[in-house]
């Protein structure tokens, strides 16, 4: 049997023996005896002995065992929110449906739409939570045309990109994807394109279709019509395994409370048990967790431990928090690093960590790049009611990418879609043959509150008369992009908002 006593040595071994105790559970037996024996023991008695003085390398300890949680756990934690709204709690509005379904949402997105900020109006979504903890889940994908993009991202509940379906990673031949969980040692059937293998049993799955316009929306949907998730059983036509155990689900902490509540702990301990066994390179750290009381699976109950242990759980998650922040302010604005699979990433807890807090849920830089522009040339705010803007690419000098590029319009500080006379809400490559090219064949968007005027019109993107912001979106970069030959061009103004 596993051994989950705290080891003797100085350090961590130390912290619950600062409560008289040696686990966390005996910490609270004991603080229940206690009670027990204060309300029995007659006043006449000699009162128990003080307890002892903190040991301060063993709350430095503590301290550092709880920053380094924090940091590992912020991607899993923030994770779960999503997986309860979307998956567990179906009176929540965001509720999509059961673990190991799908959800395709095929439209065109409009100003209206504000329950998302920074809409896509590039590829209408397809999502699934999978459950992998019974048996594997097939997703099954249909063949489609070379030239449309589609991608179904596959994230496990660390928010690794551990592997891809698209027309980059697997074409647009169709097939049928077993992905199983960590304790799956099955084999395959026949009619398996590929195996997918996660390292835990929770999996995200993201799935974009390319819209080529509002009139490409049908052929969307036929398409979206042909993804299935289903267990593998139902996809082999044999007995279903005996179901998964039931999961007493626990409600996510606010995502106020995320950076100060000790109650994260409980929530990365839940976590944990659907992440089994560890990677090896994190055994030594899961077992540094566990000293401390983070268990997949156990109940961390942080008021059962003393207060001196307390605040020093508090000053690791502000130290860790400290570390992402200070990562976050050395990015310059490129982002592309902080998101992909385990060997990209390796164990780079804090770039994991501020992925997340950056933008849950990114892409990997090989599928996808996301600057965002939000400065003209001279490094000034982007307002339309300031100035009129243009973005220009030379001639032979379009974002290199294998799919398509777009740039779109947000107002501030909604960063929703804007209104305007044209229900122009982006320019994106399909649209070039309705583009007007410069004189010297390079393209130039104008960017701007009012109409640039009758010869300018076809390349105009409304701005609102008011401060904006634009998400460029290079899906498939090439290699110029990933390796930053080629940059994106910068917002010029080229007017005020008085004409001049």
């Amino acid at each position: 049997m596993r051994d989950h006593r705290i080891p003797s040595a100085p350090g961590i071994g130390m912290l619950l023996a600062l409560a008289g105790c040696m686990t966390l559970s005996a910490c609270s037996e004991r603080a229940s005896s206690d009670k027990d024996r204060d309300t029995a023991t007659p006043a006449s008695q000699s009162a128990p002995p003080a307890q002892a003085p903190a040991d301060a390398s063993a709350l430095e300890e503590a301290k550092t065992t709880a920053r380094d949680a924090y940091v590992y756990g912020v991607p899993m934690v923030d994770t779960y929110k999503t997986v309860y709204a979307f998956n567990v709690d179906t009176a929540n509005p965001q509720y999509k449906g059961p673990f190991n379904s799908i959800l395709n949402i095929a439209r065109v997105f409009t100003p209206d739409d504000t329950a998302f900020v920074t809409p896509n109006s590039d590829t209408p979504y397809s999502f699934a939570m999978l459950d992998l903890r019974a048996e594997p889940v097939v997703i099954t994908v249909p063949k489609m045309a070379k030239d449309r993009y589609f991608v179904f991202q596959l994230m496990d509940l660390y928010t690794f990109n551990f592997d891809y379906i698209g027309s980059r990673a697997t074409g647009n031949d169709g097939g049928n994807f077993l992905v199983a969980g960590p304790a799956w040692k099955g084999e395959a059937p026949k009619g398996i394109t590929k195996v997918i293998r996660s390292e835990t049993d929770l999996v995200s799955v993201v799935g974009r279709t390319q819209l080529f316009n509002a009139a490409d929306l049908e052929n969307v949907k036929k398409i979206q019509a042909g993804y299935k998730v289903q267990p593998l059983s139902a996809f082999a036509g044999t007995p279903a395994p005996p179901p998964a155990p039931a999961v007493e689900w626990i409600k996510p902490t606010p995502p106020a409370q995320d950076r100060t509540s000790l109650e994260f702990f409980n929530q990365l301990a839940f976590l944990l048990q659907f992440a089994q066994p560890p990677h090896p390179s994190e055994s030594a750290l899961r077992a540094r967790f566990a000293r401390l009381g983070i268990e997949p699976g156990k109940p961390f109950d942080a008021n059962r431990l003393p207060p001196p242990m307390q605040a020093a759980l508090k000053e690791g998650m502000a130290e860790g928090q400290k570390q992402i922040d200070d990562r976050r302010a050395s990015l310059g604005g490129r982002t592309d690093a902080l998101f992909g699979n385990r060997d990209f990433l390796k164990n780079d807890y804090v770039a994991r960590a501020t992925g997340t807090q950056v933008g849950i849920g990114a892409n990997s830089r090989e599928e996808a790049m996301y600057p965002i522009l939000d400065k003209d040339s001279d490094g000034q705010p982007l307002d339309g009611s300031k100035g009129a803007y243009t973005l220009r690419f030379a001639k032979d000098q379009l974002p290199p990418v294998d799919a398509f590029w777009s740039v779109t319009m947000y107002g501030l500080p909604q960063q929703l879609l804007v209104k305007n006379p044209i229900n122009r809400y982006l320019i994106n490559s399909p649209m070039l043959p309705g583009l007007k090219k410069d004189a010297d064949g390079g393209l130039t968007i104008y960017i701007q509150a009012q109409s640039p005027g009758k010869e300018k019109q076809a390349n105009w993107l409304p701005a609102p008369s008011g401060p904006f912001v634009m998400f460029m979106r290079y899906y498939r970069p090439k290699p110029a992009l990933l390796d930053g030959h080629w940059e994106t061009p910068a917002v010029t103004r080229t007017q005020g908002s008085d004409g001049q």
